[in-house]
């Protein structure tokens, strides 16, 4: 990191500020940081402490601090804050929690690391870090293991008990293999035991449930944040019974029965709730009943050697003060109306309490105004000159002319990039303005005065220091997108399972002889002295169904096309002999279609593109942001279809967002690269002009013409696409169901791409069965139709499927709690104060304007 810290040592405040922290002279307040110069400094200062602790006012911040950080170290953590209006929910999403917990991992080792958090997230309580520590299970080949005492501890420590492990936080035994899902890893674990002793530790793969790489080791931490021994179950419970018999009977002096009964369902739900599933309940509201110490996440940095920086303090103080005001708000409320109990109040930490545990570590305060804090006396101010730098929205001419200006008044010039091919681009790109930049591979040379560096890097923004005469320029400042980096995780190919492990008691089955029924479970029946398996099945009447668990083919899971109730069968009834027959005729007749179809697609020899060239490898190099695994293989499987003699019929299924456009851009490419037209079908007008503008911009240095066909256009602007589209001199055409009239026509037609095909008529779905015979076809789709899904299960089409979200893409979370008006109306307005969307579903329409009002002003409308 020699480039970026370098010119850093040359700053006699940042020397300072160094030798203050050094001698313990803090708090110290550093004046004029600005965005990502902050990270820059902060990593300047790696080297005082073990641990880097940085605390900003929102998750929006804390985000962008973490993926600025990552340009100086890829393993910055981030612990986020958990939303303290929803700490009464019945069901949490397990992402947030396991976020936290890679965090406090992470804090457990020791090498150096750096965790970024916002101020609300150290103001809930939490178990002592020493109980983590505790519970910690360290396993390597050759260790003793009782099993049955590790069914135990893993059931304590939050892990469920399945059948088969498929999610973070679950873990399976099955005679002598243990497998653990720790929420803290990427994929599940599994412990092989010969008798008592370790024989073997493996990473599986979650799909195939197949053994894939053998480990030297494995740590096991809780997998949830609160996790107690059957004492302090007994214990909590009963003091939450005591604290509710109190209050209910206050409650009751004061005349309010209906709060009391409330109070008291709720407790005996969450007491039935607890025993059913085995403490494995939302237990943060109750943690003050189940621990007899609790304390704040920043508690936890007193046993290392850490470094705290406030990203601007004033606002940071402003928001916690927001926090503990609105949770006290809510909480009292609820309190009064009989939902939590009074110690539920306690849960959260005041700003004076939290901003002493910060002091306990040094502190260094990052301000871009020189703000005064209330009750925190500043040892030292430094002041220090930075301003961002220039933004040239894609005007080269003007970033070359600032840097030949810089060039000329010896500056240090760094230029990042998010790729070594878009970074030996530019540098080329300057030799036309007379500029000569080096491409760097990493930071480790210096910069000379007067020279420009091109290395690979991210950051938001760039900055300047001008009394250093050094500036950092990104990706972002020059053209207005960048790459945006994220870790992969490591992806395993294996058999699919078919088995019915997924199978619960009251799923609906269908037997191929007897019809649909309900599954029972498995019972063991005795038979000429034998104990075999049994899959029970009830049908209609009464009637009972008996399927030996080696006959498993015989059934399959009932999946409807609605959410209607299903009728049974009965047993030993014509009437599934009759449902049979009508469905074998309605499918013969579909299947003589569809076989007729795809034989005569599958019997001619389709266009064999050209593997991919140059231009195609640099064209994907220029996407400003970082495929997922799953875009990655759609991309590939794509490529080789068209690169294979069989005509393409492939099927891209994935939820909106998740990159089915650059795969369609990508293959359209490769087609007019091999000299073929590409049409690409849409169902509304407003897509069009999208996808269109989509295209335009990746492909407007590559001399591919790209027109729209819809009635955004002019009708002479429409002739003379059409006209463009007969000589050729069109490449690519998007547009609607205009696409399919008779007056359009192709000179070289190679490629066939359709957005949402089951939004199109039935006429519509004709004519694309003509176009299909002998072009290779590309379908996107989040919301495929039943048969066209079945024929790529199937095998009939083929499919990829993008189930990974981009990097972007913030984590959903999901609570599931008894329906609170006051809790929905107050989570509505915080998203809108922060300047998001907020939005509630109903499911009766005549009483939607109720249930407005009861949103919007806090009462019921008649």
């Amino acid at each position: 990191m020699e480039t970026l810290l370098a010119p850093l040592r040359e700053m006699e405040e940042y020397t300072q500020l160094r030798l203050a922290v050094d001698k313990g002279e803090t708090p110290v307040t550093v004046v004029g940081g600005m965005e990502a110069q902050k990270c820059h400094m902060i990593y300047g200062m790696e080297d005082l402490a073990d641990v880097r602790l940085i605390v900003t006012y929102n998750e929006i911040r804390a985000r962008e601090l973490l993926e600025d950080y990552r340009l100086y170290d890829k393993n910055v953590m981030y612990y986020p804050a958990k939303d303290l209006i929803f700490y009464s929910a019945d069901v949490h999403g397990s992402a947030i929690v396991a976020e936290r917990l890679k965090a406090i991992q992470a804090l457990a080792g020791d090498k150096p690391v750096t965790i970024i958090t916002t101020i609300d997230a150290g103001m809930d309580a939490c178990v002592p870090y020493e109980k983590y520590e505790n519970q910690r299970i360290r396993i390597e080949p050759g260790d003793l293991l009782d099993l049955e005492e590790m069914q135990h501890k893993l059931s304590a420590m939050g892990y469920a008990n399945v059948s088969q492990v498929e999610s973070e936080g679950e873990f399976s035994v099955r005679g002598g293999i243990i497998d653990i899902y720790p929420l803290t890893e990427e994929c599940p674990c599994r412990i092989d035991l010969w008798d008592d002793e370790v024989d073997t530790i493996r990473r599986i793969d979650v799909e195939s449930q197949r053994s894939v790489e053998d480990l030297s080791e494995i740590e096991i931490y809780p997998a949830a944040e609160v996790f107690m021994t059957e004492d302090t179950a007994v214990r909590g419970l009963r003091e939450i019974r005591l604290d509710m018999e109190k209050t209910v009977k206050e409650l009751k002096e004061q005349g309010k029965n209906e709060e009391a009964a409330r109070l008291r369902q709720n407790i005996e739900s969450f007491e039935e709730t607890f025993h059913a599933y085995h403490g494995m309940v939302n237990l943060e509201s109750y943690i003050l009943y189940f621990e007899k110490q609790v304390v704040s996440f920043f508690d936890y940095f007193v046993h290392r050697k850490t470094l705290v920086f406030l990203d601007e303090p004033a606002r940071l103080i402003e928001r916690a003060e927001t926090v503990e005001y609105e949770f006290r708000e809510s909480m009292s409320t609820r309190l009064e109306k009989g939902y939590i109990l009074p110690r539920q109040m306690d849960i959260l930490y005041s700003l004076p309490e939290v901003m002493k545990r910060l002091q306990d570590n040094p502190l260094v305060l990052l301000t871009t105004l020189d703000t005064p804090i209330s009750d925190l006396t500043v040892k030292h101010k430094f002041f220090i000159s930075v301003q961002a730098a220039p933004s040239y929205n894609n005007n080269f001419s003007m970033l070359a002319k600032d840097l030949q200006r810089f060039k000329k008044n010896g500056y240090r010039v760094l230029l990042l990039s998010g790729s070594e091919t878009r970074g030996r681009r530019l540098c080329e790109d300057l030799r036309d303005f007379d500029l000569t930049a080096s491409y760097e591979g990493n930071f480790e040379r210096e910069i000379m005065p007067g020279e420009i560096m091109v290395a690979r890097g991210n950051l938001r923004r760039g900055f300047e220091y001008p009394t250093l005469r050094f500036v950092v320029v990104t990706e972002g400042d020059i053209f207005g997108a960048k790459k945006k980096k994220k870790r992969k995780v490591k992806q395993y190919n294996g058999a699919a399972i078919h088995s019915f492990n997924d199978l619960k008691i009251g799923d609906y089955v269908v037997h191929e002889n007897h019809g649909l029924g309900i599954y029972q479970g498995i019972e063991k029946i005795e038979k000429d002295h034998v104990t075999k398996d049994y899959l029970k099945v009830a049908y209609a009447a009464g009637s009972n169904l008996y399927v030996p668990a080696t006959s498993l083919e015989v059934l399959q899971k009932y999946a409807g096309s609605d959410a209607k109730v299903p009728k049974l069968n009965r047993l030993n009834s014509p009437e599934w002999k009759k449902t049979k027959t009508r469905v074998k005729g309605a499918v013969k007749e579909i299947a003589g279609e569809l076989v007729e179809l795809y034989a005569k697609r599958q019997a001619k020899k389709g266009h064999c593109f050209e593997k991919d060239t140059v231009w195609q490898k640099e064209f994907e190099e220029l996407f400003p942001y970082e495929e997922t695994e799953d875009q990655l293989k759609a991309i590939e499987a794509t490529k080789a279809d068209m690169e294979s003699s069989r005509i393409m019929d492939r099927l891209i299924c994935g939820d909106v967002g998740y990159g089915k456009t650059e795969i369609a851009i990508r293959a359209a490419f490769k087609a007019v690269m091999d000299g073929c037209q590409v049409a690409f079908l849409v169902p509304t007008t407003i897509l069009a002009a999208q996808h269109y503008n989509t295209f335009s911009q990746r492909m407007r240095d590559y001399g591919i013409n790209v027109e729209l066909l819809c009635r955004l256009r002019t009708p002479s602007e429409q002739k003379k696409t059409i006209d463009g589209l007969k000589k050729g001199s069109v490449d690519i055409v998007i547009g609607t169901h205009r696409l399919l009239s008779k007056s359009v026509s192709y000179k070289n037609l190679g490629l066939l791409m359709i957005d949402e095909e089951q939004r199109f008529g039935v006429t519509h779905k004709e004519k694309l069965k003509q176009m299909k015979n002998d072009i290779d076809v590309l379908t996107l789709t989040a919301t495929p139709i039943p048969r066209t899904l079945h024929m790529s299960l199937v095998g009939i089409r083929d499919m990829s499927v993008l189930e990974e979200p981009p990097v972007d893409r913030m984590p959903i979370q999901t609570f599931v709690m008894e329906k609170s008006e006051p809790i929905v109306r107050e989570a509505i307005l915080r998203e809108i104060g922060r300047g998001g969307q907020g939005g509630s579903f109903f499911n009766l329409v005549g009483h939607i304007l109720c249930i407005q009002s009861c949103w919007q002003y806090g009462y019921c409308g008649k």
